[in-house]
């Protein structure tokens, strides 16, 4: 049975669970950055939503355990009527084992929170969603010109406040950092209105350049500073200092929380549990193999009209799974579990591991009892330990 598996005394106990991904590809422009798929032609939406509904139909058999999260990105889901979305949410709670307690989180932008009525923000609260990710990026116009994002400073702090109003007490904040326009100051700004607006986690990426995006193109031309990999790492140092001082536990590489607000879905992800991803582009997992819908809305809608789903699918080797679950489980504060490996890959791996690991101990890695996780500055080159431990 696929799930997280708990440890009590010495009884280990399966806990099925499972998650729901909903990809929603509209956004209103492109942000510089951005190498998700996504369109700022809103022509197709209608019939996205009635292929999406299909979808769920469709790949009813898909998860067996229960569902305790679902996470609807993008794109821009915010842009999605809240009519569209419970009824979304409706047609899943009637098609799949739903949770009691699911954690439901919605991507907003904060542009399409921070109206003076505020009459979304109020329709969402009559939905099952009970968390928001709200990408405020930074609290800085010139940061979010860089970076061509919708909305103004002035909104996004609107939109943290007006979804309190509303009744969300369950606020996650998107941050990015090592951007050319963005000083050591200013980051430090950015972190402590947050910390002084009582946000109980934030996500926070480095400036990253991804292949095919405006960043690129504008770096290559020379119009754009390249990113500063040592600006980018000693912003990271700052943040991780400043909020595990203001109490936040930082989880994951990316993510910090408070107590109780830990991300369920992401959490999830990282631990190996099973999830569908519904929507053009979206990726699932069942414990063995990976499926990915087309990253194309209208060959996506098009499949779906004559009930075929447009998807590749691969087959996950032992040496696969064991690379994948070093990568994540290494970005986390629980880390690399040596008895999980041997239960799951064998001793052959054990022995792999352990060894190669020897050489990162103390500097980058430590080891308490059987778990292996990364040192402040493991953290800083955590994507090239877990390369370096991977079995090929």
């Amino acid at each position: 049975m696929a799930g997280l598996y708990e440890l009590t005394g010495n009884t280990k106990h399966a806990i099925p669970m499972s998650g729901i991904y909903i990809h929603f590809p509209f956004c209103k422009q492109a942000c510089h950055y951005c190498n998700f798929h996504f369109s700022t032609s809103f022509q197709f939406t209608q019939a996205y939503l009635e292929a999406l509904h299909k979808e769920v139909s469709l790949r009813k058999g898909y998860l067996t355990e229960e569902v305790e999260t679902i996470y609807i990105g993008g794109g821009t889901p915010s842009l999605m009527s809240v009519d569209a979305l419970g009824n979304l949410l409706e047609a899943i709670a009637n098609t799949y084992n739903v949770g009691a307690n699911i954690e439901v989180t919605l991507e907003a932008n904060p542009d399409d929170l921070s109206s003076f009525q505020n009459e979304y923000l109020q329709g969402l609260r009559s939905t099952n969603v009970n968390r928001l990710s709200i990408g405020v990026q930074s609290f800085f116009d010139q940061d979010l010109q860089f970076m061509n994002r919708a909305h103004s400073s002035k909104e996004a702090v609107a939109a943290i406040k007006k979804s309190r109003e509303a009744g969300f007490d369950n606020i996650t904040v998107d941050l990015i950092y090592g951007t050319p326009t963005l000083s050591d100051q200013g980051w430090m700004q950015n972190l402590q209105r947050l910390v002084d607006m009582e946000i109980n986690h934030i996500s926070a990426y480095a400036l990253t350049v991804e292949k095919d995006t405006a960043l690129e193109k504008f770096i290559r031309q020379g119009k754009v500073q390249p990113v500063d990999d040592h600006k980018s790492a000693y912003q990271f140092e700052m943040m991780v200092e400043t909020l595990e001082s203001s109490g936040f536990e930082h989880y994951e590489i990316s993510n910090f929380a408070k107590e109780g607000f830990r991300s369920r879905h992401n959490s999830n992800y990282w631990k190996g549990i099973p999830y569908l991803g519904l929507g053009p582009s979206a990726h699932s997992f069942n414990g063995t193999e990976r499926q990915w819908n087309v990253a194309h809305t209208p060959k996506y809608i098009k499949g779906l009209e004559n009930d075929k789903l447009d998807c590749e699918i691969e087959t996950l080797s032992v040496k696969d799974r064991f690379n994948e679950y070093v990568m994540t489980s290494l970005r986390t504060s629980w880390g690399v579990d040596i008895k999980y490996v041997n239960s799951q890959f064998g001793q052959e791996f054990v022995s792999h591991f352990e060894s190669v690991a020897a050489e990162h101990l103390e500097e980058t890695m430590v080891k308490k009892g059987e778990k292996y996780t990364l040192t402040g500055k493991g953290k800083l080159y955590a994507d090239g330990i877990a390369s370096n431990l991977f079995l090929v």
